[in-house]
């Protein structure tokens, strides 16, 4: 693939783990690979650092990893690097553009996940992610002064997707707006995207760019991927997101990163 990488950062659902949620033994053993061939391991993700962390003792990652698409990159042992928050005139504006719709509304502030309700399908999903309960609430305007992501969820993806063009034509020069999901609209602060992101991580690795490779499925990845030597988008992404990387690996579930690190270790 590329025998100059140095740094392989991955993004974390839909990519490192599988459609439950996990690691498997093979993804994990493909990780331990990486460092006797002299090259570091880190991760990124739209997540909270709470479901982060499983993952990084899982993978014993020690190295800075960035929670809420690079708005707090952190270490393991909780050290706070850098900590970008949504602006609060963001946070208001967005939950205004969403009122009325048929949209659940999760913030994330201060580690906690507050959300509108604790059903819909989506839901369990995001306890595993997040490593958390939601905290039921209808009061979001206190917290919009120190969100670091907000999160509009529906199955309607034409509704949606026009939802993330109205954001994006009004606050789009101030906060990160894009889809971690079909299903998930996501705001974060304007530097918490993964382009940014994946650089402070690279810059603290050591590590120029040119010599870091990122692996991801999703449209908020696409950052990422324009800025690393190599680029490598999950068999289950979507079209734009395959067509933007270099290269194509396997599935999620068929332990696409694992295959990715083996073919990456095998220059060496």
């Amino acid at each position: 693939m590329n025998d100059a990488v140095r740094l392989l950062v991955s993004d974390v659902d839909g990519t490192l783990v599988d459609r439950a949620k996990r690691l498997t033994p093979a993804t994990i053993a493909a990780v331990r690979q990486l460092a006797p061939a002299g090259i570091a391991f880190t991760i990124i993700s739209a997540r909270p650092r709470s479901g982060m962390i499983p993952i990084a003792d899982a993978l014993a990652i020690d190295a800075p990893m960035a929670a809420f698409n690079g708005g707090i990159v952190f270490r393991r042992d909780g050290t706070v690097i850098a900590h970008h928050r949504i602006a609060p005139d963001v946070a208001r504006g967005v939950f205004a553009l969403a009122d009325g719709l048929a949209v659940d509304r999760w913030l994330f502030a201060e580690d906690r996940w507050l959300a509108s309700t604790d059903l819909g399908p989506h839901v369990a999903q995001e306890r595993i992610a997040s490593a958390q309960a939601p905290v039921v609430t209808d009061d979001f305007a206190a917290f919009h002064d120190r969100a670091d992501k907000i999160t509009f969820v529906s199955d309607d993806a034409a509704m949606l997707r026009d939802l993330a063009a109205r954001a994006i034509a009004v606050f789009g020069a101030e906060a990160t707006i894009a889809q971690s999901q079909p299903y998930y609209l996501d705001i974060t602060a304007r530097r918490a995207n993964k382009g940014d992101g994946v650089a402070a991580l690279a810059e603290l690795a050591g590590v120029p760019l040119s010599a870091t490779a990122a692996i991801g499925d999703q449209a908020n990845d696409l950052p990422m991927l324009a800025r690393v030597g190599v680029s490598i988008a999950m068999g289950n992404a979507p079209d734009t997101v395959r067509a933007a990387a270099s290269r194509v690996t396997g599935w999620n579930d068929a332990e696409g990163v694992a295959q990715a690190i083996r073919e990456i270790v095998g220059t060496r």
